[in-house]
């Protein structure tokens, strides 16, 4: 009898690796696409997958806390829950304020290993660290709140008079979503306020209250060099504090070309290939307020109602492309 012929098993595809593919002329190369998030069912990781997958694209979520980092002499490795991580081709870091410092490991990680990530790592340190962005827009000539840092507990009335006075805003540095954020209106409600904190070991800062803004302000999701949406957030009655994350609503608006201006410019200052550029509508023109490095889009995407995910995904993949040729 004739011997049968056995076909070859196919070789199990690890975590990021790259399929074989025949190749056709038609067929575009897939890509394989990182999303490093605590959580797929995260609003924005579960849009960021959809998108990758309606461009015929393979994601990929890895949970940031379960990436072991490999360091030896030659080239960095990487494993996930025990499997070796390879062929990813750019990795989009969803970093959490509570886990930066690994975050920012991984992130690097991958880099040193030759993958592109959209927000370099010391691009999330410098967006992270509210002093250190609002350094960096200042001094590139961009209009912000005045600020002050300190520790001298004994001229809490001068700090507040270099921020133009009462009522005063008072924030941790590294906060996020509104947390940590506060309003002082007298003189000992601001001293109570530093002391607690300086008590605690943490870092403030003290800001004008933009007085024509209160309650307000403008988010601008930059991608690129480009605004891909933009909203005005409004807070809730007896907050002052607009994030949507403290009940705010967000409204859709078309930027003014300074706000666009300042805004990509703001990022490109920090470095950052997407984020999310908090804005102040002061008389004369945008204030910067604050920049983030991992913007969520849930209530940008319903007021706008406008595809922010795909426009992630497709600078992500064209970044990727540039390196891969550049």
């Amino acid at each position: 009898m004739p011997s049968r012929k056995v076909k070859p098993k196919k070789a199990p595809v690890l975590p990021g690796s790259q399929a074989p593919e025949r190749p056709t002329r038609r067929a575009r190369a897939k890509r394989t696409v990182v999303i490093l998030s605590r959580k797929r069912s995260l609003y924005s990781t579960r849009r960021l997958v959809s998108a990758i997958r309606e461009r015929g694209h393979r994601p990929l979520v890895l949970d940031t806390l379960r990436c072991c980092l490999l360091l030896a002499q030659g080239a960095p490795r990487m494993t996930y829950r025990g499997v070796e991580v390879r062929g990813v081709d750019v990795v989009v870091p969803r970093i959490g304020a509570s886990i930066t410092a690994y975050g920012l490991a991984v992130v690097n990680h991958f880099e040193m290993m030759g993958v592109p990530v959209l927000n370099p790592p010391t691009s999330i340190a410098r967006s992270r660290d509210k002093l250190r962005a609002l350094q960096y827009l200042s001094r590139s000539g961009l209009d912000i709140p005045r600020t002050v840092m300190a520790h001298d507990r004994s001229n809490v009335r001068r700090l507040v008079e270099e921020v133009n006075g009462l009522p005063v805003i008072i924030k941790l540095i590294k906060g996020t979503q509104g947390v940590g954020v506060m309003i002082a209106h007298t003189l000992p409600e601001v001293q109570t306020i530093l002391d607690t904190f300086w008590d605690l070991g943490q870092e403030i800062v003290l800001q004008e209250f933009v007085a024509e803004s209160e309650g307000r302000d403008v988010r601008a999701l930059v991608v690129g060099d480009r605004v891909v949406g933009a909203m005005r957030r409004k807070a809730k009655t007896g907050e002052f504090r607009s994030n949507i994350h403290r009940g705010g609503e967000g409204q859709a608006i078309e930027l003014a070309p300074a706000y666009v201006e300042a805004a990509v410019r703001a990022a490109r200052i920090v470095g950052l290939e997407v984020a999310g550029v908090d804005m102040l509508e002061g008389r004369a023109g945008p204030r910067l307020m604050e920049i983030n490095s991992s913007p969520g889009f849930e209530g940008l995407e319903r007021a706008t109602r406008g595809d922010i995910a795909g426009e992630i995904i497709d600078h992500a993949l064209a970044y990727a492309a540039a390196k891969r040729t550049g």
